[in-house]
């Protein structure tokens, strides 16, 4: 099974998380701060720095730099294009994308279409190994490059029309599309990339080269940073500051330390820790924005503890999340009662109905009716952040359910989905969720359709996946909306996971940066920031 873009964390960046061991040189503290052509941002390790090898939030940051993407999201999320030229269809099947003339590779080479389909290709041949393979399964021919010995190496429905033109034709419609060509996994890679037709050159990744607003200065310091500067020749918005150090911490206190001191100019994350007294510590440098993040409560359907959908509603109205949102989080996250994030077009309000509501009588009532077991385990890794809300939770269900109830910490997130992909007993266990672009589809698809990428919990029911189906192959976005929200009203009925809460950008700055901005995706807008002075 591909794990797409699933969060381990529950309020720290996902590579910080994943335990990597080097401290960063940030963490003494560095000469840091800002002036009018610097600024420093807190990262943790990349796993990777190939934009199709890329998924996790610390590289990805990196990559935002570097490339500039087809397309990008306004205040509504709607796409726009800002690479492309234009993303054009007249049945959502075949796409023609035309490129703006002006840009260039930091090696001066041209951006061309080839670009782009070399890529692509490179993405999606399996053997290549990349983690983000699977964004280019709806383009006709993927299934060709799959397996050990795959019949293709290149993808049948990439086209090159053009130096500045090329065309997706997808094994079917699919209306959301364009706006997946936000997504990192789109950007071209240079032919400086490669030793030869479809092989990565060794080291690329170490000074990646793209064709965004900032160039790799120097390589990639492991564990330490990453500078970056400005290349002058990038034909979008110029980025008011000349050079960035992505700089790597091991611990997020330490990078809190020194961002309180002026020694560290971006803090995407406020440590959990730190929650409660950052607004007094930092005041105005104290921020908060939406974000995209979704924390739920899974079960193993295929487990008769948990295949009745009346255990599993109980469960859920026996948890208090405006309590435990307030007392473990301190406020930095929103009560969930609905599988989609309120930041998208479509989102409704408690789409799960009363099984959203705290009601420890009607819980309890509606367990024993339904014969829940008499000993709950909540699995989680421990690497995450995430024991202290497992604790409340479980206390809950003591009491409200009458019931022993348990937290289970496996070491890391690789362990817990091991186990459950392997369908041995851990109970019920906490996910999470970032999406990878703003559709209602995001949330739906890869989590709870029967073949979906991230389905860990072997849900399946044909009339949500027909739904599904259906809005992608939508000929509106209003049409493609009222399908998905359908699917969602059947998610309320099952209840395969129960909702949690929803994120936002906890983040924090020094006084020598202004105009700090930080998307749904949790990156810094290193177009806009600039020196406060």
């Amino acid at each position: 099974m591909r794990v797409r873009r699933l969060a381990a964390w529950t309020a720290l960046p996902l590579a910080v998380t994943l335990g990597l061991a080097a401290c960063g040189s940030g963490g003494d503290g560095g000469s840091g701060g800002s002036d009018s052509s610097a600024v420093s941002i807190q990262i943790a390790e990349p796993k990777h720095l190939v934009p199709t090898n890329t998924t996790e939030t610390s590289g990805s940051q990196v990559l935002a730099g570097l490339f500039s993407p087809l397309v990008d999201y306004d205040a509504q999320n709607k796409p726009y294009e800002v690479a492309a030229q234009s993303v054009t269809s007249s049945d959502n099947k075949v796409w023609t994308i035309k490129l703006k003339d002006g840009f260039t590779f930091h090696n001066g080479e041209k951006v061309t279409s080839q670009n782009y389909i070399n890529a692509w290709n490179y993405g999606a041949y399996a053997p290549n190994g990349q983690d983000s393979n699977y964004f280019f399964e709806k383009i006709a021919g993927y299934a060709d490059l799959q397996g050990k010995a795959p019949k293709a190496k290149e993808l049948s429905g990439l086209k090159k029309v053009d130096d500045s033109t090329f065309t997706a034709t997808l094994s079917e419609p699919y209306i959301d599309f364009k706006t997946t060509l936000g997504y990192n996994a789109f950007f071209p890679l240079p032919d400086a990339a490669f030793s030869a037709p479809g092989v990565l050159k060794d080291g690329y990744e170490q000074a990646p080269i793209g064709q965004g607003p900032f160039k790799m200065k120097g390589t990639w310091q492991h564990d330490s940073k990453i500078d970056v500067e400005r290349y002058d020749a990038f034909p979008g918005e110029k980025p008011k500051v000349k050079n960035v150090e992505f700089r790597i911490y091991q611990q997020l206190t330490a990078a809190y330390a020194d961002v309180q001191a002026d020694n560290l100019d971006v803090l995407p994350t406020i440590p959990t820790e730190s929650l409660s007294t950052a607004p007094s510590d930092l005041g105005d440098r104290y921020q908060t924005s939406p974000m995209s993040s979704f924390q739920f409560l899974a079960f193993p359907t295929f487990d008769k503890d948990y295949s009745n959908p009346d255990v599993r509603k109980a469960i859920s109205m026996a948890i208090d999340r405006d309590e435990i949102t307030k007392s473990v989080f301190k406020g930095s996250q929103q009560s969930a009662r609905s599988f989609v994030s309120p930041v998208l077009p479509g989102y409704r309000d408690n789409t799960a109905g009363k099984a959203g509501e705290f009601n420890p009588t009607e819980a309890k009532k509606l367990y024993q009716a339904a014969g829940g077991p008499s000993k709950i385990v909540i699995s989680y890794n421990g690497d995450g952040g995430h024991k202290d809300w497992v604790d409340a939770t479980v206390n809950q269900l003591k009491a409200n359910l009458g019931v022993d109830a348990v937290g289970s910490a496996e070491p890391k997130f690789a362990d817990l989905l091991t186990k459950v992909e392997k369908k041995t007993p851990v109970g019920a266990f906490r996910m999470g969720w970032v999406m990878d672009y703003p559709t209602m589809e995001d949330y739906l698809g890869p989590l709870y359709s029967t073949n979906g990428s991230s389905n860990y919990y072997g849900y399946s029911n044909p009339e949500f996946d027909k739904l599904v189906k259906e809005g992608s192959a939508a000929k509106t976005q209003d049409e493609a909306i009222a399908k998905y929200q359908q699917a969602e009203d059947i998610l309320a009925k099952d209840m395969p996971v129960i909702p949690l809460r929803f994120g936002e950008n906890v983040f924090g700055h020094s006084s020598k940066v202004k105009n700090v901005e930080m998307d749904l995706f949790q990156r810094v807008n290193l177009v806009k920031i600039e020196a406060a002075s």
